[in-house]
């Protein structure tokens, strides 16, 4: 069995702590990283900017993926989702009505 096949045979809540692992980890260590680079390390505090959103889009996002439908099963979350949806179309039709009002 694969990794991939093990991770969907994952339950619903398995699933959620399986994705706040790695993002718990990731988006403190953005802030880190930042706070390295305001100490004059701009070198390394770049490159751990970098890495970290580097790691938070292929792990995250592709862990996301795979787990979404699970996910989608919590009623809670699947309400959170369908919110975070509608205000992002909300935000980008906002910026194509002032994009067109501009031209």
């Amino acid at each position: 069995m694969s990794l991939r096949q093990r991770i969907e045979n994952l339950g619903p809540y398995q699933s959620l702590l399986l994705l706040a692992v790695p993002t718990a980890t990731v988006e403190p260590l953005k802030l880190v990283a930042v706070a390295v680079a305001g100490e004059g390390h701009w070198i390394a505090g770049t490159v751990m900017i970098a890495a970290c959103y580097l790691l938070s889009l292929v792990l995250v996002e592709r862990l996301f993926v795979i787990v979404k439908p699970k996910l989608l099963t919590i009623r809670w979350f699947a309400t959170l989702w369908a919110t975070v949806l509608v205000v992002r179309a909300w935000i980008a039709s906002s910026f194509r009505r002032l994009r067109e009002g501009t031209s």
